[in-house]
């Protein structure tokens, strides 16, 4: 089972540059990705040592605790004591961890959830908040909950029109009242990517911060891109309401590069590149000038996410899952300005698993192995307008099944697809489509290296971000 991986130590990076990052406790698991100094310097799954790595470097750290455990936290203050004690108190004082925040659900009043954690959340934010003043760390770490920019809306599509979604409007007004006398921050995820997404009529340069051709005014204020105009309607909300100085950070934002028409390349590295030059300038937007504080998803893919919004679930990565760059992108701290590459990955053999050439594309077994295959590996980058939306049939064929043999470290077994499959050593990829090979499931001591990690993909994280962003 995945307990970590390295690419370097941190040992082996000069200080020069620190961003907090944010990781996920469940138990005694921690899942953790960090950004520094422009350098991939570590990620690790359910390893307690990853997170116990970053004490005494200063990095400020926020921990998250997943929505299915809400209601044991919201039911038992006894819990949340025991929590906040193991996953919170003991790294700062055994090991020097600068821990900021913990962010108590993520996105839990997400319309899809049909209400599951409304009575959980709130009584949840309150105990660990109990439990983090009994500790005495209430005033080094604050509390918090990632939200979805959907728990606000606008009556006239405009930003001055905003205020709270009205079937939760009286929730959210306690918890915004909660964090205020806590001196906590409104910690909310804009995506435009999304409302490309779901409106085929959306204005596809407002997604991005080059202008636009339709700019939107409110009332003489122009926005020239969604982020700043969504951002706008929280603060305009949090205004109406008698909180407009509450802090925000922007607990995620970014675009995918695969699993639907909108989500490539060019226009993930065209959003990323350009909201990190937005803020960089520390302007802020219209409503609330200075810096914006936010965190950048993601690090890489993550091929066991659920796939439940889209196929594009699974591709926010800025690097692929063995640590090379998807694309330029200028991060502003190295001389280079590039992301850097994982070093010395040790890959599986050169071989893939695919269709037999003499095999019969309309026998049965073919639709059934493909749906095993895709059920129990990853298919997103099949589809229209994905990577490898130029296959065949044939080679939609072969790409389900070298996922599953890959990701099942190429045993024999794996490419035993009746009468249908074989190994071989000519790479089928072809154009964008790229047919993988695993990386060597070896470990290395108490620093595990780059383990089968597409296999597991950190499953269990309920969100994975790449680096916090502050500019000043």
């Amino acid at each position: 089972m995945l307990v970590g991986f390295q690419w370097f130590s941190i040992s082996e990076v000069e200080p020069v540059a620190a961003f907090q990052l944010e990781v996920d406790l469940r138990g005694d698991g921690v899942v953790l990705c960090l950004l520094y100094s422009g350098f991939m310097v570590l990620c690790g799954g359910f390893n307690p040592g990853t997170l116990r790595a970053l004490g005494k470097t200063g990095i400020e750290v926020m921990v998250g605790i997943p929505n299915d455990m809400l209601a044991t936290m919201a039911t038992s203050l006894k819990a949340a004591e025991q929590w906040v004690s193991k996953n919170v108190s003991s790294y700062i004082s055994n090991d020097g961890v600068n821990i900021r925040y913990v962010a108590v659900g993520n996105e839990p009043f997400l319309a899809t959830y049909n209400g599951s954690f409304l009575g959980t959340t709130f009584p949840a934010l309150q105990n660990i908040q109990g439990a983090l003043i009994k500790a005495g760390l209430s005033s080094q770490v604050k509390v918090t909950v990632p939200l979805n920019a959907d728990v606000y809306e606008s009556s006239t599509t405009l930003p001055s029109g905003g205020d709270f979604r009205a079937d939760i409007h009286d929730l959210m007004l306690a918890i915004v009242k909660f964090l205020s006398d806590n001196a906590a921050p409104f910690t909310v995820n804009i995506y435009p990517f999304i409302s490309l997404y779901l409106n085929p009529d959306f204005p596809v340069d407002y997604a991005f911060f080059d202008g636009t051709t339709s700019p939107v005014n409110d009332g003489g204020t122009t926005y020239s891109n969604m982020f700043d105009a969504n951002l706008d309607t929280l603060i305009w909300s949090l205004q109406k309401n008698g909180y407009g100085n509450l802090p925000i950070i922007v607990g995620e934002v970014g675009w995918p590069t695969d699993g639907d028409k909108n989500a490539n390349l060019n226009y993930a590295q065209r959003f990323n590149q350009g909201f990190m030059t937005h803020i960089s300038t520390g302007k802020g937007t219209p409503m609330r000038t200075g810096p914006i504080d936010a965190y950048l998803f993601s690090l890489f893919d993550e091929d066991a996410k659920s796939i439940a919004p889209g196929n594009f679930e699974r591709h926010w990565g800025v690097f692929t899952y063995d640590g090379q760059p998807k694309y330029q992108f200028n991060l502003g701290t190295t001389n280079s300005g590039a992301l850097v590459a994982a070093r010395n990955v040790k890959y599986l053999s050169k071989q893939w698993c695919v269709l037999k050439p003499s095999a019969n594309i309309d026998d049965p077994q073919v639709a059934l192995s493909v749906s095993y295959a895709c059920a129990n590996a990853d298919c997103t980058s099949l589809g229209y307008g994905t990577s490898c939306a130029n296959l065949d049939a044939r080679g939609n064929i072969s790409y389900a099944f070298n996922s599953y043999y890959q990701m099942h470290n190429q045993l024999d077994s794996a490419c035993k697809f009746p009468h249908l499959s074989q190994v071989t050593k000519s790479d089928p990829s072809t154009g964008t489509c790229t047919f993988d090979v695993m990386i060597e499931p070896t470990y290395s001591g108490v620093s595990p290296r780059i383990s089968n990690l597409k296999r597991h993909a950190f499953s269990s994280i309920v969100s994975v971000l790449l680096c916090f962003l502050t500019f000043v």
